[in-house]
């Protein structure tokens, strides 16, 4: 997913406009390729949400974050400051949007860069823990991409790094607008939970771009022989969950 423009940022306006006025009853919107369109029911408040009002598999599952952290499609900084503040890490947060990194800052975050995560090209040894909560495993886009990123991500990383990945088993669901495009996926040759995308903001349009949303099986495949292994999954109460990866040195 490249970097939005001014135009193009819906999400970014989505994420300034709640941060300029909480509670406003902000609603994000996001459209499918075959036309479906999601209207989210929570909104934009769970970009910001203090640390006790997350999932409870969240907060288990980023107490395994270490050292310096760079945080994908850290939107707002919910993750990344709960790690600078309270945890005292170093972190880094990219995003795409230019808003959403504007009120990252705005909020106190002090490491920020507008970058798109297939744009990532660090030195060596650069990270010890690489966050991805908020079903952004999906941001790896496709399985071939997923695994040039990881091989990527291997090197920018330090011996025993960890990245912690949250995604959305596809199949645990029983919408017909859902099972029959993941059968249309299949008959493409695509992975059942690769869905195009863009979201939508009053009368901003964002790009379309590939999201992938992998069963724990299928995540395991995409990260064999890429240097990483799954050394554990925290579930939710539902499709979410979250996978700790551990770097093989």
């Amino acid at each position: 997913m490249r970097k939005e423009t001014k135009d193009s940022d819906a999400y970014g306006h989505e994420i300034w406009d709640y941060f300029s006025n909480p509670g406003s009853g902000i609603q994000e919107t996001i459209e499918r390729s075959d036309g479906y369109i999601d209207p989210s029911e929570i909104g934009p408040a769970c970009y910001f949400a203090p640390f006790n009002k997350w999932p409870d598999f969240e907060r288990m599952a980023v107490k395994y974050a270490r050292g310096k952290v760079l945080d994908v499609g850290c939107g707002p900084g919910r993750i990344a400051i709960y790690l600078q503040n309270k945890r005292k890490l170093d972190v880094l947060g990219i995003d795409n949007s230019p808003l959403a990194i504007k009120v990252a800052k705005k909020r106190g975050l002090r490491k920020t860069r507008l970058l798109s995560f297939q744009d990532i090209d660090f030195k060596a040894g650069s990270f010890d823990s690489v966050l991805m909560f908020g079903n952004n495993f999906g941001l790896f886009g496709s399985k071939a991409r997923a695994k040039r990123l990881l091989r990527r991500l291997y090197t920018m990383t330090s011996k025993g790094a960890v990245l912690i990945c949250e995604s959305l088993d596809p199949y645990d669901t029983n919408n017909p607008d859902h099972l029959s495009y993941q059968r249309e996926n299949r008959v493409r040759d695509r992975m059942s939970g690769q869905v195009k995308i863009r979201a939508r903001y009053r009368g901003y349009v964002g790009k379309w771009f590939d999201y992938l949303l992998v069963s724990p099986k299928e995540m395991n495949e995409i990260v064999k022989d890429t240097g990483w292994k799954i050394d554990r999954l925290i579930k939710s109460k539902g499709p979410p969950y979250i996978a700790i990866i551990q770097k093989i040195s």
